[in-house]
């Protein structure tokens, strides 16, 4: 039986940077709202509210955590000058205008702002902790659903039908974001909707959704090292092969049940003694036995018995609960005894994409799966790709700002965060979201209201 050995503890990335003054809330509020005013108006006529001001609106909420468009219409009517003086909003539309004006915008317009919040975090050498392998970036893919009724619908809208002959209507998001094992941080990059597409009948599904995302990340980071990880339902020959074709890495979970020949491979090269198999303990949790085991070169599976991939397996038992929980994933990644554990722990890195985005975007503020509108063009895809934005600001404040980090310290939740900073913004008048955080971070002298009579 080969030897046991120690697996020492991972060296952590390092996060001392000195950031740059472009990463902060102000300055990506000026670039999204230089991004809105480069997008072209759809109206044959401008209206009384501009569409920049409009989209500005909706990234405000978002930034905000208004709970919806009615409590920032709320916003808009007793503001006192901060959404101009921050955000640049010279006259915000009602929330019926908003959704007239934003129905018809293309959410492909949006992409720029995610290209130029992600390299201003390349240059400010925000992203470089987050380099994991070989100079590889962690990209976590996912989808979640976005909107559902059994009322409302659009063309884009998948159909789900009941045995008691009701349906429902809903739209997914497949998003993408840039992970560490060491950081609660993510970087989300530009979502991809799955819905129908022009002139189709049929549902679409998230395989389809990656086959337009993956050569629209490659456009707009061509000579981003990136590595893949996905669920098990990703582990098919034809998604492979459009990883391959956009130059990602990939590590994808595999299961017995979907890969019966691969698998069948791998025990029998396991009874042969061909296989490679050792045991591990953790240096920090001696009570953690670590079992990997591994098999380059492998075919797929029938259907696709040209394609060779790299199995991992890997159980993990605790000797406390004498529990044992088993993986297993495919890789293009040559494994060697040397870099399993490494692989192993960025493929298990994947449930960020659960905790870190869609838990965020769901249950923090962010309310991804209210209905804020479905409009018949692109209105439902416009707001989840804006509230996708206002996440990566604010994860690179999370990430990059200590005057936001102090913020959130200060208050101890994000919950708390979220409310002072809307008290703050509804109360006082403000010329920065800098001013703001300073304010909750070293607090302030309380005055008698001024009362403003008719």
């Amino acid at each position: 039986m080969p030897k046991a050995r120690i697996i020492p503890a991972r060296v952590k990335a390092p996060t001392k940077h000195i950031y740059r003054t472009t990463l902060s809330m102000d300055a990506q509020i000026a670039t999204a709202r230089s991004g809105f005013d480069q997008i072209p108006d759809h109206r044959r006529r401008s209206g009384k509210y501009t569409l920049s001001d409009g989209l500005m609106s909706v990234l405000a909420m978002f930034l905000l955590k208004d709970p919806s468009l009615l409590a920032f219409d709320e916003r808009r009517q007793t503001d006192v000058g901060n959404l101009e003086r921050i955000f640049g909003i010279r006259q915000p539309p009602c929330d019926t205008h908003t959704r007239e004006l934003l129905d018809p915008v293309n959410p492909e317009l949006f992409r720029p702002m995610f290209r130029s919040v992600f390299s201003q975090l390349q240059r400010g050498k925000a992203l470089e902790p987050f380099a994991f392998y070989q100079g590889h970036y962690l990209l976590s893919m996912d989808g979640t659903g976005s909107f559902s009724s059994k009322k409302l619908k659009s063309d884009s809208c998948s159909i789900k039908r009941h045995a008691d002959g009701t349906e429902t209507y809903y739209q997914q998001v497949l998003a993408a974001s840039i992970v560490h094992p060491d950081f609660q941080e993510v970087i989300p990059l530009c979502p991809e909707m799955v819905q129908k597409q022009d002139g189709a009948a049929k549902n679409d599904c998230e395989q389809n959704a990656a086959r337009r995302m993956l050569p629209k990340i490659r456009e707009d980071h061509p000579r981003l090292k990136l590595i893949v990880i996905e669920d098990g339902l990703s582990s098919n020959g034809p998604h492979i092969m459009d990883l391959k074709k956009s130059d990602m890495r990939f590590i994808l979970g595999a299961k017995p049940g979907d890969h019966p020949l691969l698998f069948h491979h791998v025990e029998m090269a396991i009874e042969q003694g061909t296989a490679s198999k050792f045991f591990a303990t953790d240096s920090k949790k001696p009570w953690i036995t670590h079992t990997f085991r591994f098999l380059n070169d492998v075919p797929l599976n029938q259907a696709n018995i040209g394609l060779t991939v790299n199995f991992l397996g890997y159980d993990e038992h605790n000797a406390k609960t004498d529990k044992t929980t088993r993986f297993s994933w495919v890789t293009d990644i040559p494994i060697t005894r040397e870099n399993a554990y490494v692989l192993m722990v960025g493929a298990r890195t994947r449930w960020k994409i659960e905790n870190e985005t869609f838990n965020t975007l769901k249950n923090q503020g962010y309310n991804l799966e209210h209905n804020y509108g479905l409009g018949n063009d692109h209105l439902s895809e416009v707001f989840v790709v804006l509230m996708m934005l206002a996440f990566l600001i604010d994860q690179t404040q999370q990430l990059t700002s200590t005057l936001f980090q102090s913020a959130w310290q200060k208050v101890g939740t994000k919950r708390a965060l979220w409310e002072q900073q809307r008290n703050i913004f509804h109360c006082f008048e403000l010329d920065s979201m800098a001013l703001l955080y300073t304010v909750i971070v070293n607090g302030f002298r309380a005055r008698s209201p001024d009362i403003i009579y008719d």
